[in-house]
């Protein structure tokens, strides 16, 4: 029992669950979570389509550059959250609108 549908719906569940932890939650940590959740849902669903349109690789190469662009993203990300910590010593998300001034 191996059909397209069951990939889609574990996907969109990581979807929403990634969308839930962004808008949800003001650890900074957390909504990295979040985002990491939503693009692998992405990663799934460019595998599944790859596999059930063809088996050709294109699924495959997009898959491996969105997981070099989340490896990258989050690198970047934990220095800015590391940077921030070092300021205000919290890493609540809406702290960080006091670097605006």
């Amino acid at each position: 029992m191996d059909h397209l549908q069951i990939y889609l719906i574990v996907g969109a569940a990581l979807f929403c669950l990634g969308l839930f932890g962004v808008i949800t939650r003001r650890n900074a940590i957390a909504v990295l979570m979040g985002i990491e959740l939503i693009l692998n849902s992405a990663n799934l669903n460019f595998i599944a389509f790859s596999r059930f349109g063809g088996m050709n690789l294109s699924g495959h190469v997009f898959a491996l550059f969105v997981i070099v662009m989340a490896a990258a993203e989050a690198a970047i990300a934990l220095a800015i959250i590391i940077n921030i910590y070092n300021l205000f010593h919290t890493v609540n998300v809406d702290e960080a609108s006091q670097l605006k001034q």
